[in-house]
């Protein structure tokens, strides 16, 4: 099949070294020496795949292993999934160009709600039959993993079990598993192979859990419908990052990638308790890397990559306890190079700003904050903990340091939103581009708004939250256009018809599975390109389902309320979540567990691990001890 693909396909398609597999660094392993087969598929394309550094870490810790191998495949362009269904060719890896059927384990990761449809159709063009349930002992296994499966469950009836936490150990668990059972002569008993997955911490296999519901339409109760099942399946966390594979031999692509650089995970999680944010609540507790780990992993990176640009990454970097220390290290080390480091996200702060100038010397191009509310009572409702004077040093140090472009983010919608909010965005903007005037006089600095619609999601303090219907979110959005007109001053807002649909899969349950099944028949894939999605494909696909998305997207929920996601454990308990709204409705400020008193979250007792930072000792509470 690789001569099909390199002699015929490859000639029709644009960008045909999307689908070569022969970048530098790639892995070819030997088939038969490595009897675990596994396809990891980024539900995308390309160009968005090879930026994410999960799949980069997955890739090399599994073909680290011996007797076990892990390639790669993406969403086609639409240009090649017409060639292959014409000819009648199954979508393949790039490593072997073997089809997906081949492999035992076909993983995705769930990154976003949007690509829920993409999933169904790499599985149709793989020639994977879509349910679970209708799979039989040649199909490989389809197993999940990622952010989305803080909620698997509008999905659950595609997959055959999910990995909750970090993949690095859990993966290649499950791959010797697998190899395992072939040589014991079990890989063929399905139901046999996903027993002893389910067995595995961190898996879950929904199959063995039974949903029922109360006559309203809300969940009555998810339970496990086989014996030797777990009530709750807890998540996978690794205690020490020093100690955890990282990739210093990336794959290096042929063709320009959303993020064309070599990534530095230099912390994972997040404290600061935004209680609209999925991520800072998942990936806790914090756990940071050693300096002298991170700049022994970036030397190797440099070597054997030849990207020109370092990126700190985390959910968080400007909180990394030796930020400064790590970035102006790399800076004085690499600069001769030609290597610069970057800070792909910004605290608030002026000192973020002179972090970032101290290590971006040549480009000023713009700076990006996020506010997220435009007033300090909502600002406080969400937990952000920065005040408008936070923000205004930090463009003030911003414009006198040489940038004159700033972009600010914002989410409309927000729970307790008003109108005066909504206002606060435009003047708070307005105030930052007189700023900017005053103190680069001569200049011409611009300011541009970029907002986002509130998504309630599940594992939040907002979980229990409405979204607000399209319509005034739309009204919204034009409110803010009206307010936001003049020199140096632009505007940028995200359909809201997206975030109804990514609201109504956040919180759904299995029911749901149809009407995503529906929409994909209907034409509806790669939906997080904005020339790509049909909010049409959905609209028909509700109506045929006879399923309300209102009810998932806008209804109060209560708070005694049984949700799809109950049966799952990611750390953070219920009631913390829901002293946390509390709060929210009074306008309290809860403290960052990094310096001030524990939060009471759960993760640290539950899941028996603790914060690891590398800055010195914390004057903080006994993690459990509110």
């Amino acid at each position: 099949m690789s001569h099909l693909v390199t002699d015929e396909l490859l000639k029709q398609v644009s960008k045909p070294a999307r689908y070569l597999g022969t970048e530098w660094n790639a892995v070819h392993k030997d088939w038969d020496e490595n009897p675990a087969h596994m396809v990891f598929i980024y539900p995308d394309l390309y160009e968005v795949g090879m930026s994410h550094l999960g799949l980069a870490i997955l890739y090399g810790a599994v073909n680290e292993q011996p007797g076990m191998l892990l390639e790669r495949a993406f969403a086609p362009a639409p240009d090649m999934e017409d060639l292959l269904r014409e000819k009648g060719i199954p979508l393949f890896s790039l490593e072997s160009h073997r089809p997906l059927t081949d492999f035992d384990v076909v993983g995705f990761t769930l990154q976003y709600e949007m690509s829920y449809t993409t999933i169904l159709n790499i599985l149709d063009l793989a020639g994977l039959p879509l349910l679970a349930a209708e799979r039989g002992p040649g199909h490989p296994l389809v197993v999940g993993g990622g952010p989305g499966v803080a909620n698997p469950e509008p999905v659950a009836p595609f997959f055959d079990c999910f990995l909750l936490g970090d993949g690095e150990e859990a993966l290649p668990e499950l791959l010797a598993l697998m190899g395992r059972l072939k040589k014991e002569g079990w890989a063929h008993d399905r139901r046999e192979v996903l027993a002893r997955i389910a067995a595995l911490p961190g898996f879950y296999v929904p199959s063995f859990y039974d949903v029922t519901y109360n006559t309203d339409g809300t969940v009555a109760a998810v339970v496990p419908n086989r014996d030797g099942i777990p009530a709750r399946v807890t998540k996978r966390v690794l205690p020490d990052l020093d100690a955890a594979y990282f990739p210093t031999r990336p794959i290096v692509p042929f063709l320009e990638v959303i993020h064309d650089r070599i990534m530095l995970e230099v912390m994972r999680g997040c404290t600061h308790g935004c209680r609209f944010c999925q991520a800072g609540a998942i990936y806790r507790p914090v756990r940071e890397r050693d300096l002298a780990v991170l700049l022994g992993q970036a030397e190797e990176l440099v070597r054997h990559t030849g990207h020109e640009e370092i990126s700190l990454t985390s959910l968080s970097t400007a909180d990394y306890s030796r930020v400064e220390e790590l970035a102006r290290t790399l800076a004085a080390a690499y600069e001769d190079r030609g290597v610069s480091v970057s800070l792909p996200s910004l605290r608030v702060d002026a000192f973020s700003v002179r972090l970032a100038e101290a290590v971006q010397r040549v480009r000023k191009s713009s700076l990006t904050f996020a506010p997220e509310a435009g007033s300090q009572r909502l600002r406080d409702v969400i937990n952000k903990g920065v005040t408008e004077d936070d923000i205004l040093t930090a463009t003030a140090e911003a414009f006198q340091a040489g940038w004159q472009a700033i972009k600010l983010y914002f989410m409309l919608g927000l729970p307790t939103e008003g109108e005066e909010d909504l206002l606060g965005i435009a003047g708070l903007a307005r105030r930052i581009l007189h700023q900017g005037r005053e103190l680069a006089p001569g200049k011409k600095p611009t300011v541009t708004v970029s907002v986002s619609s509130f998504v309630p999601k599940a594992w939040t303090a907002f979980q229990w939250e409405p979204q607000d219907v399209v319509k005034v979110l739309q009204e919204k959005q034009q409110l803010l256009r009206s307010h936001l007109k003049g020199p140096g001053l632009r505007f940028s807002w995200h359909d809201a018809r997206v975030s109804f649909i990514e609201a109504v899969l956040a919180r759904g349950d299995r029911r749901l599975a149809a009407a995503i099944m529906a929409a994909w028949r209907r034409g509806a894939r790669l939906e997080g390109w904005s020339e790509y999605f049909r909010y049409d494909c959905w609209e028909e696909a509700f109506e045929e389902t006879g399923l309300d998305p209102a009810f998932y997207a806008h209804r109060q929920r209560q708070e005694g309320e049984v949700f799809p996601w109950d049966h799952l454990d990611f750390g953070v308990v219920k009631g913390f979540l829901l002293r946390e709204r509390h709060r929210a409705r009074a306008g309290e400020l809860t403290a960052d567990c990094r310096s001030g008193r524990c939060t009471g979250c759960g993760v640290c007792p539950d899941l028996g691990v603790d914060l690891r930072l590398k800055g010195g000792p914390v004057d903080r509470a006994p993690a459990g001890e509110v």
